[in-house]
């Protein structure tokens, strides 16, 4: 059994650790993940879904040389949001940057958010590199007559 002491303590350390308790710091919390918008799917946003059909479609046809089937498709379309996903994270850098450089001796508000932000990066080039192995799965039984090994044609080529 805890004893009365130990289940002071723990109340007292709960509620240093529930939040904000002013109507100013609650509305300062709720506005984190507006920050910058990085956290929103980009297919929420009509304009970018075209952009996503678009760059799908050109993956498709560079890789397998015509459209994809409906899965090969999807894959592509997975590819194309992490690398729109990675633009609008490497643009929401270029003004933190030029602030780092604008005033070096003034570095840590910038260095910070540069941090949170490759963060994002990081997850979107993870995000990227699944989405392309898992494309290349898709599209391999055909290229490769279903062996998913590379050709003895070009040594280069390496599995995935």
């Amino acid at each position: 059994m805890t004893s009365p002491a130990k289940l002071r303590a723990n109340r007292r350390n709960a509620a240093k650790s529930t939040g904000p308790k002013t109507a100013a710091g609650r509305a300062k919390a709720a506005r984190n993940a507006r920050r910058h918008g990085l956290t929103l799917p980009v297919l929420g946003d009509p304009a970018l879904s075209r952009e996503v059909e678009d760059i799908a479609r050109r993956i498709e046809v560079s890789v397998t040389g015509a459209a994809a089937d409906s899965p090969g498709h999807a894959h592509a379309c997975r590819i194309a949001e992490t690398l729109i996903d990675l633009k609008r994270v490497r643009d929401a850098k270029l003004p933190v940057v030029a602030e780092l450089h604008a005033d070096p001796t003034n570095a840590m508000a910038p260095v910070r958010a540069l941090a949170r932000l490759d963060r994002y990066e990081r997850r979107a080039l993870w995000r990227r590199r699944l989405a392309v192995r898992e494309f290349a799965a898709a599209v391999a039984p055909a290229a490769d007559g279903g062996t998913g090994r590379p050709s003895k044609t070009n040594p280069t080529e390496k599995g995935q």
